[in-house]
C-alpha cells in the first residue's frame, strides 16, 4: 500500500482525528505539580496527533542538502523510520510521544496502534537507512542538536520501558542512538559558545535531553561532557534578560531552559546561590506576573504558533526549576503557580485544528503532563 495518503483518505482521517480530539480531553490543571497530570484520555487525544502523521509523508519539510541529482528523493527514501509530521525531528519525537503513552497506558484503545507504528518504523532496515544518511559527507550538522537530542530521549523511552517489543525496538535503534552520540561528542568540545535562541539550536535544552538520556544508558563519557559543556557555558551567567522574552517565534525559553538544564548539574544548595544571580526577579513568594504566558495570534502560521509550544516547555522547565531548589526555598510556590498559568494557557490550544501545530506540540503536551522531564 502506498505511504501517500490520497487527499480523499487525508480528509477521512482529519474528521476521524476532529471525532477522537472531540471525545477526549485534558483534565484540569488542578492537581500536585509534584503528581503526573496526564490520565489515559488525555494521552488518547495527544496520541492521535502523532498516529495522525507519523506515516503521513506529505506535507514535508526537507533539512536536506543535495550533492547531485541523485540526492532528489523523496522523504520516505530519505528517512524511512522518520519521514512523517512534516520535518524529521517531529517525526523522531511523535514515535517518543507513542512509545511514552503505550508504556504509561499499556490497556488504551490506542496503545496497540501505537504499537503498530513504532513496529513499522522502528526496523533494523529502515534505521540502517537513517544512519547512512547522517554519516553521507555534506550532513554534519543534520538536526543538531535539537533533532539528535529528541533521538536519543526516545531511545531513553524504549530503554526505561520493560517489554519485549520495546527492547528489540531499542535494539533496532541502537545504531542511530550511536550515530547520535557521537555527533553530539565530536561538536560539543568544538562549541566556542552557547547557542542561546528560543528555537531548535538552542544548547540549553538539547544539553538537559542529553543527560537524562546518559543517566538511563549508562554513558558516563555523555554525562561528563555534557555536565562540563554545561559549567562551560553557563555556570558564570548572571542577570539573565527575561525581560526580552518572548521573542515572536520562540517555542524554548533561552533563560528558563538555561535554568531548567543547570538544576541537573548543580547541587541543590549551589543550585539555590546560582539561579538567584541568573534569574532575581523570581519572586520569594506566590505570584506569576513576572512571567507571563506568550499570546498566539495565528494558530494556522507555522511559526507564529511555537509560542503555543513556549507555554509548554516553560511549564515543564518552570515545575524542573522547582524540583531542583531545596524544599524550603521561597521562590517554589511562584515557580508552580507560574507553571500553572502557563500550562492552563497551552493545553486547550493542542487540538490538531492546525497541521502547523498539531504535528508536534502533541509531544510537548506529553512531555509536560506526563513529568517526562522531571525525576
Amino acid at each position: 500500500m502506498s505511504r501517500r495518503p490520497s487527499r480523499l483518505h487525508r480528509r477521512r482521517a482529519t474528521f476521524l482525528l476532529a471525532g477522537l480530539l472531540a471525545a477526549t480531553g485534558v483534565q484540569a490543571a488542578t492537581v500536585s505539580p509534584s503528581a503526573p497530570t496526564l490520565d489515559a484520555a488525555a494521552a488518547g487525544r495527544f496520541a492521535a496527533l502523532a498516529l495522525g502523521c507519523v506515516q503521513l509523508e506529505y506535507p514535508n519539510k526537507l533539512s536536506h542538502v543535495l550533492a547531485s541529482d541523485a540526492d532528489v528523493r523523496p522523504p520516505r527514501a530519505l528517512a524511512p523510520a522518520f519521514f512523517g509530521c512534516y520535518d524529521w525531528h517531529s517525526s523522531v519525537h511523535g514515535h517518543w510521544l507513542l512509545a511514552r503513552v503505550a508504556r504509561l497506558f499499556p490497556d488504551a484503545p490506542y496503545a496497540a496502534s501505537a504499537r503498530a507504528a513504532l513496529e513499522r518504523s522502528l526496523t533494523p532496515a529502515n534505521i540502517a537507512v537513517e544512519v547512512d544518511y547522517l554519516r553521507t559527507p555534506g550532513r554534519a550538522s543534520f538536526e543538531r542538536p535539537y533533532g539528535l537530542a529528541w533521538l536519543l530521549t526516545l531511545a531513553r523511552e524504549l530503554r526505561e520501558w520493560d517489554d519485549p517489543d520495546a527492547r528489540r525496538w531499542a535494539a533496532a535503534l541502537a545504531p542511530l542512538e550511536a550515530e547520535a552520540a557521537t555527533r553530539l561528542a565530536t561538536w560539543l568540545p568544538k562549541l566556542g559558545n552557547p547557542v542561546r535562541i528560543g528555537e531548535h539550536n538552542q544548547t540549553a535544552f538539547s544539553l538537559g535531553l542529553v543527560l537524562d538520556w546518559a543517566a538511563v544508558a549508562g554513558r558516563k563519557d555523555m554525562t561528563d561532557l555534557a555536565t562540563a559543556s554545561a559549567r562551560r557555558f553557563y555556570l558564570g551567567d548572571t542577570q539573565c534578560p527575561l525581560a526580552y522574552e518572548p521573542s515572536g517565534e520562540d517555542f524554548l525559553s533561552p533563560c528558563i531552559a538555561e535554568a531548567d538544564l543547570m538544576r541537573r548539574v548543580l547541587p541543590a544548595a549551589e543550585y539555590a546561590r546560582w539561579l538567584g544571580r541568573f534569574l532575581p526577579m523570581i519572586p520569594g513568594r506566590e505570584a506569576t506576573d513576572w512571567l507571563p504566558p506568550g499570546v498566539v495570534t495565528d494558530r494556522a502560521d507555522p511559526k507564529l504558533a511555537h509560542l503555543d509550544g513556549l507555554n509548554l516547555s516553560r511549564a515543564w522547565m518552570l515545575e524542573g526549576i522547582a524540583a531542583g531548589l531545596p524544599g524550603r526555598d521561597r521562590r517554589i510556590p511562584a515557580l508552580l503557580a507560574t507553571a500553572r498559568v502557563h500550562r492552563d494557557a497551552a493545553l486547550p490550544a493542542v487540538t490538531g485544528e492546525h497541521y502547523e501545530g498539531g504535528h508536534w506540540l502533541g509531544t510537548f503536551a506529553v512531555y509536560l503532563t506526563s513529568r517526562a522531564g522531571v525525576h
